[in-house]
């Protein structure tokens, strides 16, 4: 259910509210089905095999949560992602993407850019962090101090993707809009950073020295995978 935060948050937020509140008492009419829109005209769809008598309640919500976030990550988009997939395999064997993380395939279809080190800086904004901190000094040390295909690996471990806006970092977007780069202040110093895509935030912790923090930063970039990452 995560997952569809930084597709549609207003949708996310709904599935959330039900979620954490006690349905039978919301007096709520909702059934196992879902309306949706497609080409102005809208079409109605069962959730499972008589879902429209079925009501969701207190006790089988959990279900009806499983099924509307399958319906709208996968089963909702079934013709298009087909579409797109035969659409792509004629000009690129998707057997062939199997030897690629999602992280490799971006950097193959999109290709490297140099990544402008001031305007990454001069775009960030800090939380529990001033610009003169040790841990942000180091942090930039770092940055400086890498080459080019190590600083778009930084990049898309923090906001989900190797490629800065046309317009620089002042244009990049999280999934609520405009969304700056962030470092904030979280944790203790045995913590590994972890970042928020959606928000384009890096949680930096408190090391105790600029070898802390590569051997920390490295290892959240390269090993990790999307462990770190929400």
């Amino acid at each position: 259910m995560k997952d569809i935060e930084s597709i549609d948050p207003e949708f996310y937020n709904s599935l959330v509210w039900i979620k954490e509140n006690n349905i039978d008492e919301c007096g709520l009419e909702l059934y196992h089905s879902v309306d949706f829109e497609v080409l102005g005209q809208v079409v109605h769809h069962e959730l499972k095999k008589n879902g429209d008598k079925e009501k969701v309640t207190e006790e089988n919500k959990e279900e009806y949560l499983t099924l509307m976030t399958e319906w709208r990550m996968t089963r909702g988009i079934e013709q298009q992602t087909q579409a797109f997939l035969d659409g792509f395999n004629e000009v690129v064997p998707i057997e062939w993407l199997k030897y690629f993380d999602e992280r490799e395939l971006e950097l193959l279809l999109c290709g490297m850019q140099e990544i402008d080190v001031e305007d990454w800086q001069r775009h960030t904004i800090y939380r529990h962090y001033t610009r003169s901190s040790k841990p942000v000094t180091w942090f930039w040390q770092f940055v400086k101090q890498s080459d080019n295909e190590k600083r778009a690996r930084l990049l898309q471990f923090v906001t989900g993707t190797c490629r800065v806006p046309v317009g620089g970092f002042a244009e990049l977007m999280g999934s609520n809009g405009p969304q700056k780069f962030c470092i904030e202040k979280v944790g203790k110093e045995s913590w590994l950073p972890r970042s928020h895509t959606c928000f384009n935030r890096l949680d930096l912790p408190p090391y105790k020295s600029y070898e802390q923090l590569v051997e920390k930063l490295t290892y959240a970039i390269e090993e990790t995978d999307t462990f770190g990452q929400e």
